[in-house]
């Protein structure tokens, strides 16, 4: 019996065992792997105390540190939870299932698993991930200044995404497989108004070479079928992401994108009104937040562990500092 399982392997995940475990309660962390999306990133520069790093060196410091407060970590997939009604002195317990048809039962549970995003399926995409290939302007976008890079996408993402980098880069292809956007008209003129952005419009990506780092697209036209191979360092990728909550959603309530709706606290809600569903809490890119970044993450992995550490306690939120003054001597 555990008092807590944490579903997930990157920041939200890992910050909320390292804070669970320093409250003294027995934590599991259930991942397919460490490091969620930060792992596909070479290099991190706007996450606090690195000037930089690599995503996969920066989830693994993590990990060691969750490990070093006390947290079990095991590499399977849940696929299915189960609420156990009054099992724990009238509070729920859960029994958390894996496709390797493990049981888990535990007290809480904390759904802090990220956002899977959505891919070309191209050739050359799995092979120049990190290496050219991103799918977040916001952390990588710096590092591509002063080269020629492309965007793909149609929605406020991708356009904000052009905007930017159109601010660092000498040139920048939009590509949109349709003839119109979806995104706020304000965005779109934004990027239209941009001289050194040129819209792609009825196309799509078919093909990204290059030689260990990204060199080219090839791009196809829709309507007329024609192709052209454009020089670029950079492809962004930004046609949104999937959320697997479809295994949650008879525990938890889910907003029209399937992102689980938290209260400030990390608490979630019951699936049919608005009352606090006791014993399941969440954060990170699974939620509702609009800030998909590891720092923010990191920061609700960490709410939701005190909250989930609170719920047990029977206490209601207070200040509880989590470090040690240094004594004066």
């Amino acid at each position: 019996m555990y008092d807590t399982i944490v579903i997930g392997g990157a920041a939200a995940s890992l910050t909320a065992a390292i804070y669970a475990a320093r409250r003294a309660m027995k934590t599991l962390v259930i991942a397919k792997s460490i490091g969620g999306q930060a792992a596909m990133t070479d290099v991190i520069e706007n996450y606090p105390g690195f000037l930089s790093i690599g995503g996969i060196p920066l989830m693994n410091k993590m990990l060691k540190q969750a490990m070093k407060a006390g947290a079990e970590v095991i590499y399977e997939e849940v696929n299915a939870i189960e609420e156990i009604p009054n099992g724990n002195n009238g509070k729920p317990l859960f029994n958390v299932k894996t496709v390797s048809d493990n049981n888990y039962k535990t007290k809480t549970v904390m759904l802090t698993y990220g956002k899977t995003p959505r891919t070309l399926d191209v050739p050359g995409e799995g092979e120049f991930g990190a290496k050219g290939v991103s799918y977040c302007v916001t952390c990588d976008g710096p590092l591509f200044k002063g080269k020629k890079v492309v965007v793909v996408g149609g929605g406020n993402s991708a356009l904000e995404g052009a905007e930017y980098l159109s601010k660092i880069c000498p040139k920048v292809y939009l590509i949109h497989r349709r003839d119109q956007f979806r995104g706020f008209e304000y965005l779109v003129e934004e990027v239209k108004s941009r001289k050194n952005v040129e819209i792609l419009y009825n196309s799509v990506v078919k093909e990204i070479k290059g030689e260990h780092i990204v060199h080219s697209v090839v791009v196809q036209n829709v309507v007329n079928n024609e192709t052209k191979e454009i020089p670029v360092s950079g492809v962004f990728v930004e046609i949104g992401s999937v959320t697997k909550t479809d295994f949650i959603k008879h525990l938890v309530k889910l907003d029209q994108l399937g992102q689980v709706l938290t209260t400030n606290n990390a608490e979630t809600y019951y699936p049919d009104n608005e009352k606090i569903r006791p014993g399941i809490f969440a954060a990170g890119d699974i939620t509702q937040t609009p800030f998909k970044q590891i720092v923010v993450s990191a920061g609700e992995g960490c709410k939701a562990a005190l909250q989930a550490y609170n719920y047990l306690a029977g206490q209601h939120p207070t200040f509880v500092a989590d470090w040690v003054a240094k004594k004066k001597h």
